[in-house]
């Protein structure tokens, strides 16, 4: 299937500035969409509010406007340039949120302009709770037992079912901004009000807790000819309960057996089949229970994620410069693997060797904030590191921190742990908190 003919000018919409949650991974992700739209003979409109990045670049798009991610800005853009097509992808929630946004005012079909990677009926289902949860009951899946709440009235009646803790998420947020977990009525209270407050439809999840579960994500895509790959699999070293950006992550998954890992591929095909991305990438999460092997399905992002860029780097597979292609018409079998120079797309990366994320935390700058973690994410930034084993993966990511420790290492004193003092009481109280 070649290229599409019947666009010429794509416009492509950044994530804006660096925040927790969304920082240096979408400007990577939309640099390298850029680059390969116009490399492939297409006219790139690039609107980013950040002028701090490499997307915004003179020579990276055609044209680029340093304007507000809004959708009011956005919709002026549009009427200036009429592009044919539209990008979300690529910017991260900010940029899912304007197209869905400018899809619900009309504006897109006022202009003739196409969601390209990504339609509005996929991103809908993939981020409203409720739509998603309807989605996994048809192709058979499970998700975590939960409601939803739109009001504080709706939350309290909600709470008798879930029990405490209960797992707090809201819809269409950055990060898991404005979620988290209650483990008594006053927390729950703190929590379902934020979230509804963050949640720009007003909407919150509430879930029973599956603390200690292990979490999973495959970094998975589709082309318009309904080929599926998955590129990688990636293991959260810490369990449910901590967000995954919080989270020290390792790929390829360590502790799966060649059966659930099977079964976890079969699940993410048909997740992306059912939710509707046609052509482009998408992260889905996973948990499974350690002691009976229950898999649940916990979300899924139709875009690329700061989980894609980990991936990317780690395989060699540029996800976002592949996403870019399939978007405008390509299919896997027809892009060719930049590494090898041979194998198409349609090859999965294997993996002979382990990549370790470590997540870098300020608390020490942002003295308010809490540094228990919970699934709302924290960390400011990331180290990668790769080896033949995990441990030697391990000890580098945590070097690469720059936090004065040698790798896997005790503090000088316990106060630099965290810890009251030296006991065993006080070890295992700190160990059994995120």
């Amino acid at each position: 299937m070649p290229r599409r003919n019947d666009i010429h000018r794509i416009l492509v919409i950044g994530s804006g500035p660096i925040v927790i949650g969304q920082a240096a991974e979408f400007d990577y992700s939309g640099t390298q969409a850029a680059r390969a739209l116009r490399a492939e003979g297409y006219e790139v409109i690039l609107v980013n509010s950040n002028p701090a990045t490499i997307m915004t670049d003179p020579e990276v798009a055609d044209r680029t406007y340093l304007e507000p991610v809004t959708p009011e800005y956005v919709e002026l853009v549009i009427d200036r340039e009429r592009p044919d097509a539209l990008l979300p992808t690529m910017g991260g929630q900010t940029a899912l949120n304007v197209a869905m946004k400018l899809s619900e005012r009309g504006v897109l079909d006022r202009y003739g302009v196409e969601l390209i990677g990504a339609k509005a009926r996929a991103i809908k289902v993939a981020e409203d709770r409720e739509e998603f949860g309807r989605a996994m009951e048809r192709i058979g899946l499970k998700v975590p037992q939960g409601r939803i709440a739109r009001t504080w009235e709706e939350a309290q009646e909600i709470a008798e079912f879930t029990g405490y803790p209960a797992i707090i998420r809201p819809s269409f947020t950055l990060g898991g901004a404005g979620g988290g977990i209650a483990y008594n009525r006053a927390e729950y209270e703190e929590i379902v009000r934020r979230g509804l407050a963050e949640s720009p439809v007003s909407q919150v999840l509430i879930e029973r807790s599956l603390l200690g579960w292990k979490e999973f994500e495959l970094e998975v895509m589709r082309d318009f000819a309904d080929n599926v790959v998955i590129v990688c699999s990636i293991e959260n070293l810490d369990p449910m309960g901590v967000h995954t950006g919080d989270s020290i992550t390792v790929a390829p998954a360590m502790t799966l057996t060649d059966r659930e890992y099977q079964e976890m591929r079969d699940a993410a095909c048909r997740v992306i089949r059912e939710i509707g991305v046609e052509a482009g990438g998408c992260n889905i999460q996973f948990a499974t229970n350690p002691d009976t092997g229950e898999m649940v399905v916990i979300e899924m992002n139709p875009r690329v994620s700061r989980s894609s860029a980990l991936a990317s780097k780690a395989t060699g597979f540029p996800i976002a410069k592949i996403g870019a292609k399939l978007a405008v018409g390509y299919r896997l079998d027809e892009i060719t693997n930049d590494i090898t120079g041979t194998t198409p797309a349609s090859f999965e990366p294997v993996l002979d060797y382990v990549v370790v994320k470590c997540p870098r935390f300020a608390f020490e700058k942002f003295t308010a904030e809490s540094p228990q973690l919970t699934t709302q994410m924290k960390s400011v930034g990331e180290s990668m590191a790769i080896g033949r084993t995990f441990k030697e993966a391990f000890q580098k990511g945590l070097r690469a921190l720059e936090s004065g420790r040698i790798g896997w290492a005790a503090g000088a004193r316990p106060v630099d742990d965290r810890l009251p003092d030296e006991s065993v009481a006080a070890l295992r109280g700190a160990l059994s908190q995120p």
